[in-house]
């Protein structure tokens, strides 16, 4: 398995970089502590995505200073080589998703945004989250080729943690909730504060069901409130 070296849970929160400040009274708890021996020997005993050291990734690359906008996945690819610790996205080099196709398809039909599309190999995301985009997953792990073999692990109380200190205690966050499951976590978003965009979930299994993703605009709302409020737009295109 090529897993690489599972770090000290001490070594672990230091990937949590700011987010440990308004995260502690949840770290306090001991219940991410529980989480992480969970993992561990899950990463010891099976093949698990993504390498332990982009578990955290969404968190090293954004700041919680700095987020501006949030969107919610639900748990990483299970495929080898494809999870990277960003939801909805893909190393280069990578066969893009069903998912990410079909976001990428939005944006192409979304004219107020200018997004080019990238090659069939490019689904990596960094871009948009070194612009303050957390790419949250709400399980950060999975087992290879078992979708949501890590539910009831104890993410979803990291995650909900998460989002509930972004919803609650910031203002001006754009919230991007896809398809029933991301959009149960909008109870622990002040709405008042942040703006909460809902649309059917991009995954193809929604297209199926009638739900064209592909007219979703969610990308240029997001851009105009962050405007009114006096912040950057995000520059989508990922080139």
């Amino acid at each position: 398995m090529e897993q690489g070296g599972f770090p000290s849970y001490d070594n672990w929160l230091k990937d949590l970089g700011d987010w440990t400040v308004p995260l502690k009274e949840f770290l306090d708890e001991g219940k991410l502590q529980k989480t992480y021996d969970t993992i561990k020997k899950e990463y010891n005993s099976h093949t698990v995505f993504p390498p332990p050291k982009d578990i955290f990734t969404a968190f090293k690359r954004v700041p919680y200073s700095k987020v501006k906008a949030v969107i919610v996945g639900q748990d990483p690819y299970f495929n080898k080589g494809e999870a990277m610790g960003l939801s909805f996205s893909v190393p280069k080099d990578v066969k893009v998703p069903g998912s990410l196709k079909n976001i990428y398809k939005a944006l192409e039909n979304d004219n107020k945004v200018k997004f080019k599309r990238p090659s069939p190999l490019h689904g990596d995301l960094t871009k948009w989250a070194n612009q303050n985009v957390l790419l949250l997953n709400v399980v950060l792990t999975v087992r290879e080729k078992k979708a949501n073999s890590h539910k009831g692990l104890g993410w979803e109380q990291f995650t909900e943690a998460v989002i509930s200190a972004i919803g609650k205690k910031k203002s001006g966050v754009v919230f991007f909730l896809w398809g029933k499951f991301a959009q149960g976590k909008k109870k622990f978003i002040d709405g008042s504060k942040n703006l909460i965009l809902e649309y059917a979930h991009p995954s193809p299994l929604s297209a199926s069901s009638g739900a064209d993703f592909s007219k979703c605009k969610n990308f240029s709302q997001a851009n105009e409130y962050l405007i009114s409020k006096g912040n950057d737009p995000i520059n989508w295109n990922v080139d």
